[in-house]
């Protein structure tokens, strides 16, 4: 090692520079010094600094420990009371449930009546899980009514029928023929999305039974396009699939109100099965010849 004191001063400053730039933090002195030690020191004195003050407070021990929980209380900031839970709704029995809907349904004298009606029903378990009610809409003054199964997430989402996709798909196929949606009604046979687009049970599609039959009594429809399997099964009955159900025209009584209906494969079928897009056009020009007979 070379001595500092040979070096003149410019030499020094440079190798000073030299060390500080290659990382250098300290220098040898004369008398050694046990860094460790400090850095144990320097860390402790952040530690301590870093604790809350009560967790220092709480090293000194109260002289009772009555004491100790009264300094621990007036320690601890006030909270305030978490707000009370909503109460869950109350289940009814099913049978009970059908007939608050049949008597909801039939007192309502308007489509604006029995959506309030469906929207004060709480006789459905599906109400409780979905966003929005999605009530039918659209115009009643071409005669015509689109029946689907159920909302989906876009539906739930927007409170409004045939959202998303699905809706897309269906304005292209009605606008094939001729038709828009603002021209018509459209809706679903269940009111409220269920929980991760199942299908709904027979109890839920009973309890829904008189909103959907009390809404083609009040729209009157003179034809009834039926989008599905499950819509398909609703009105005609039966367990057969959209494929042996679709295609041919059927007078059903719903309510008090007959209707000529005709069933077809829904827009989600289109997506999952793209080849199915011929039959589903030859029921769309079959449901377009209805319409140009009157």
């Amino acid at each position: 090692m070379i001595p500092a004191d040979s070096l003149a001063p410019a030499e020094l400053a440079a190798l000073l520079h030299f060390h500080a730039d290659a990382g250098v933090e300290w220098l040898v002195s004369d008398e050694p010094a046990d860094r460790f030690a400090e850095f144990q020191a320097q860390f402790a004195a952040r530690r301590a600094l870093a604790q809350p003050a009560t967790a220092r407070d709480e090293t000194r021990a109260p002289a009772t420990t009555q004491e100790a929980g009264t300094a621990r209380k007036a320690q601890r900031p006030d909270k305030a009371a978490p707000p009370p839970r909503p109460a869950a709704p109350v289940a009814i029995p099913d049978e009970q449930a059908i007939a608050e809907a049949q008597s909801a349904a039939r007192s309502a004298s308007s489509l604006a009546e029995l959506k309030a009606a469906m929207e004060a029903f709480t006789g459905c378990n599906l109400k409780n899980s979905a966003r929005n009610l999605v009530f039918v809409e659209g115009s009643p003054s071409r005669g015509l009514l689109v029946v689907g199964p159920m909302p989906n997430g876009d539906d739930d989402r927007d409170g409004l029928p045939f959202s998303g996709r699905n809706g897309a798909m269906l304005d292209r196929m009605l606008g094939a023929i001729g038709l828009d949606r603002a021209e018509i009604m459209l809706g679903n046979v269940i009111g409220w999305r269920p929980p991760g687009n199942r299908v709904p049970s027979p109890r839920e599609t009973e309890i829904c039974r008189p909103f959907v039959e009390r809404q083609v009594e009040l729209i009157a429809p003179r034809h009834l396009l039926v989008l599905g399997n499950f819509a398909a099964r609703f009105f005609f009955g039966g367990t057969d699939t959209i494929h042996h159900l679709r295609g041919s025209w059927r007078e059903i009584r719903v309510g008090n109100h007959a209707v000529q209906a005709l069933a077809t494969l829904h827009p989600q079928d289109l997506f999952a099965a793209p080849v199915c897009k011929k039959l589903a056009w030859e029921d769309l020009l079959t449901f377009r010849k209805a319409l140009d007979r009157g």
